[in-house]
């Protein structure tokens, strides 16, 4: 649990500098999620850090404030973002750096496999560390490429390319589909230079490529033909097709050039901090 904390924490500083300077008029600048802001991209990660942090000290106050956004259906997470779409960028940064405080001291005392409410199925208390952290990457993705940043990648991706490689079956099932039984092979070269694998070797089906190719397409930041990442066999290609290692309903994705046609050509490298 530590140590995933460490890595939320160096993944919230990254976030941090990327909009540390930004004015009013900065926060609001769009994003490549259509319609959000980069006040959106940091009120969010706010909030359900908020909820998080909630489901651990109060599960059944958690659960009443759940089921009240359940029933706005699945494009609550919008509402949220409009309830919070006149905040100043001092105020934004302030909310989102005092929630994610908040957030790891309350984890830290946490037994890693406690199981916590969320929106659906339980979930152990270090799995919940690991979806915040993979929220903060992903949404840092999308302030960086409103501001042309390119982040250097770190060996904290792993976290999110194994959940991507464990949200395989519900994928599938969330877009109503049947989870295949054909094995997946998937192999990734970290940022240090080191092989991550899943799968038997000798699966037919395959996803090969960079471990930050494979987290932009899992978390639905890039399409697949905008990475480096190679696909073989029939499994593999659908289930890249719609990768998605975040709840809610099926996401769209990207589509093919629409980020790098919309937004700027990185121009500053943040560097990550340790690996």
């Amino acid at each position: 649990m530590d140590a995933v904390l460490d890595d939320l924490e160096a993944e919230s500083a990254v976030v941090r500098e990327m909009v540390a300077g930004l004015d009013d008029a900065g926060v609001g600048a769009a994003t490549p999620a259509p319609g959000w802001s980069i006040r959106d991209q940091l009120t969010h990660l706010a909030y359900f850090d908020e909820a998080a942090t909630l489901a651990v000290v109060d599960p059944e106050s958690f659960r009443t404030r759940a089921a009240g956004h359940l029933e706005l259906g699945p494009g609550f997470p919008d509402r949220i973002a409009e309830d919070h779409a006149t905040l100043g960028a001092d105020a934004v940064r302030d909310w989102f750096a005092g929630a994610r405080t908040a957030l790891v001291r309350t984890f830290r005392g946490v037994e890693p496999k406690a199981r916590l409410p969320w929106y659906g199925p339980e979930m152990s208390a270090l799995s919940s560390v690991t979806a915040r952290l993979m929220e903060t990457w992903a949404h840092g993705q999308d302030v960086a490429d409103a501001l042309g940043v390119f982040r250097e990648p770190t060996d904290r991706l792993r976290h999110i390319a194994h959940l991507g490689v464990q949200t395989f079956g519900f994928t599938f099932r969330n877009n109503g589909r049947e989870v295949p039984t054909a094995p997946v092979r998937v192999e990734l070269v970290a940022p240090s230079g080191a092989t991550w694998t899943w799968g038997p070797d000798d699966a037919t089906d395959r996803v090969t490529g960079s471990a930050l190719g494979f987290c932009l397409v899992a978390t639905q930041r890039r399409h697949v033909d905008d990475t480096d990442v190679a696909v073989t066999g029939p499994v593999a290609a659908e289930w890249v097709a719609i990768a998605q290692t975040f709840a809610n309903t099926p996401g769209p994705g990207r589509a093919p050039g629409a980020v790098a046609a919309a937004f700027p050509t990185p121009t500053r490298t943040l560097t990550g901090g340790p690996a």
